[in-house]
């Protein structure tokens, strides 16, 4: 039969949009604050924080880019959407990630070699600001999903550990006199990025590999195929994730008995089902005879 398909609604792609348009305005925000606070103190801390945010602008605005493509609907050259735009787009933010933190490790030890004193700076601002984008996008991530948006506020919370440990480094710094705080903050914050850049390509490698969803979500989707009276069994299940949406495909297994018509009534039922728990999904079903004997990507796998 053919694929059921569950439209995007259109609230979550608003959703999505939005959330992209913050996070570049708020990057281009504190790329000026930061900047005019980084030329009156020096501190390497806050320069690291200003390096985040202009790889968080370049990141943004990939996302930007990445999210509305993944939102387009399919065409005749890509049938299955476009939604792998999201994974890649988190991949670029990894990139931009790494190079930055492995920038920043170098600029901090040259500061531990060399120690300069640091001054007062108000990050207040700063932290206010992406504290309310990371509020806004994981309002967003819990109802669209969204990969690449998850990158992108997964980096901005880095953003309000930086700060922190900006106005951390610049109290001790104060209070002690000395200025190493400032290096080995940075260092932190640098290992940081590199973890959070690891992270954000491995989650976008498994989409783009198409690997399965998790067991939980598979055996959920099971529960639900079994629980139709008329379903006999069900193998040969497949998934993966889109970015913007799941493809499930799985044989069902129904009484031979039964009618073309009645057979069609049922796999319809038990899609809807399915697309109800999974509502941003495309789902495939092959309907069989219970008890046939054929080739099985099941009894391969169990090779």
């Amino acid at each position: 039969m053919a694929p059921g398909t569950a439209e995007t609604a259109d609230p979550n792609d608003v959703l999505r949009r939005r959330a992209t348009l913050a996070s570049v305005a708020v990057a281009l925000v504190l790329i000026v604050a930061k900047l005019g606070a980084y030329a009156t103190t020096g501190s390497v801390a806050l320069l690291s924080s200003l390096i985040d945010s202009s790889v968080d602008a370049f990141a943004s605005i990939v996302t930007l880019v990445g999210v509305r493509y993944a939102l387009q609907p399919p065409d005749a050259t890509h049938r299955y959407g476009h939604g792998k735009g999201e994974p890649l787009a988190a991949i670029a933010q990894a990139l931009f990630i790494a190079g930055s933190g492995v920038l920043l490790t170098y600029e901090a030890i040259s500061r531990l070699v060399n120690p300069e004193p640091v001054r007062q700076a108000v990050m207040i601002a700063s932290i206010v600001l992406t504290l309310l984008l990371v509020a806004y996008q994981r309002r967003v991530i819990a109802k669209t999903g969204s990969v690449a948006i998850t990158a992108d506020s997964l980096h901005y919370s880095g953003d309000l550990a930086m700060n922190l440990a900006v106005i951390a480094a610049i109290l001790l710094a104060e209070w002690t006199g000395q200025t190493v705080f400032d290096p080995i903050f940075a260092i932190g914050i640098a290992l940081f990025l590199l973890v959070s850049a690891g992270r954000i390509a491995r989650h976008s490698l498994d989409m783009l590999m198409d690997r399965e969803l998790p067991a939980d979500k598979r055996s959920r989707i099971r529960e639900i195929v079994m629980t139709h009276p008329e379903t006999r069994g069900v193998h040969d299940m497949r998934t993966r994730n889109a970015g913007d949406r799941y493809f499930i495909e799985f044989h069902l297994e129904l009484d031979r008995h039964l009618t073309l018509e009645e057979a069609h009534d049922i796999t319809d039922a038990v899609e809807a089902e399915v697309m109800a728990a999974f509502p941003n999904s495309e789902v495939l079903i092959h309907q069989e005879p219970e008890g046939l004997e054929d080739d099985r990507l099941d009894r391969r796998l169990r090779r």
